[in-house]
Parts: C-alpha cells; sequence; structure tokens
C-alpha cells in the first residue's frame, strides 16, 4: 500500500467531515491521521488527511471527492515538495533511577519540557510523522503515561496557495 497526504478545503457547515470521510470508508482507503481547522476565514475549513491505498482506487477517490458540493479545491501533497508536521505530547514518569536517561533522551530530540511534576514529565515535540514515531520508540524503554498525538498538517513548499477565499 501507498501512503498519501492530500488536503482538502471544505466549506465550514455541519456534516461536511462526515461526507468527506465516508468518501475514504466506501473506497476502502485506510486514514492514518486526520486533521481539520477553520482556515484563514470562518467560511471554509482545510481537512489533511494522510491516508493509504491503491494508486487506481486513489484517482477515483480524488474524482469523487471532487464532486462533493461542500469541496471548493483539494491539492495532493508531494512529499519532495510540501511541508508536514505533527505534534505530540508525551507524559513520562519521572523515576529517580531513569529520570537523567529521560531527560538526556528528550534533549537529543529538542523535545520541550512543558510540565514537570515529582510523579511525571509532559514533554512536547513537533516534526515530522517518522521523527514522532522515533521519539515514542525511544521512550518506550521508560514508563510512559499518556501519548497525545495530532495529525498530519502540510503546505506545499513556495507561493502557490490552495483557491483563494475571494473566489469562492
Amino acid at each position: 500500500m501507498t501512503s498519501y497526504n492530500i488536503a482538502i478545503m471544505v466549506r465550514n457547515e455541519y456534516g461536511v467531515l462526515n461526507r468527506v470521510t465516508s468518501m475514504f470508508r466506501r473506497r476502502q482507503f485506510n486514514i492514518t491521521s486526520l486533521t481539520v481547522s477553520e482556515t484563514e476565514t470562518e467560511q471554509l475549513s482545510r481537512i489533511t488527511v494522510q491516508y493509504e491505498g491503491e494508486e487506481r482506487s486513489k484517482r477515483q477517490l480524488v474524482a469523487q471527492l471532487a464532486k462533493l458540493p461542500d469541496v471548493i479545491s483539494w491539492k495532493e501533497f508531494d512529499p519532495e515538495d510540501s511541508i508536514s508536521c505533527e505534534l505530540l505530547l508525551i507524559k513520562m514518569a519521572n523515576n529517580e533511577e531513569t529520570r537523567s536517561q529521560v531527560l538526556d533522551a528528550a534533549e537529543a530530540f529538542r523535545a520541550k519540557i512543558v510540565d514537570y511534576t515529582r510523579d511525571s514529565i509532559v514533554f512536547r515535540i513537533a516534526g515530522g510523522s517518522r521523527r514522532i514515531d522515533n521519539f515514542i520508540d525511544l521512550m518506550r524503554d521508560f514508563e510512559i503515561l499518556e501519548v497525545c498525538r495530532t495529525g498530519v498538517v502540510s503546505l506545499e513548499r513556495g507561493p502557490s496557495v490552495m483557491r483563494n477565499v475571494a473566489s469562492v
């Protein structure tokens, strides 16, 4: 299976997310990451979807998405021409035996301490999916209390932008 990353500009209305994600389900794509937010205008939302599937099915999916009345525009991201990032909050046990190792590992990944108590340390790290995966894998050697991870957000490099709101 191939992994794809697409941003879909939609009208900011009730039920749009369900209609869009239903397209992925019907085409049997596995959504691995989903992020939704308002854009530079409150009339539009941006849905960023990272998903896995076959190339032939992907073309059909994109054609069907374009036919949805709430979809304004879409952009598939080429990893070479885009910037993608996600955010991780991870709460680690603050044990005297492993504290220095946990702090050293976090420093190596440039994770920022955002909460420190007698019993736990919360780190924040932003970056590519592989970097986040590697950090979590390293922390598995210690006691992870909680993990909270956002979906991928992506923008194309350079001056091009998705369809301007003024033309909607």
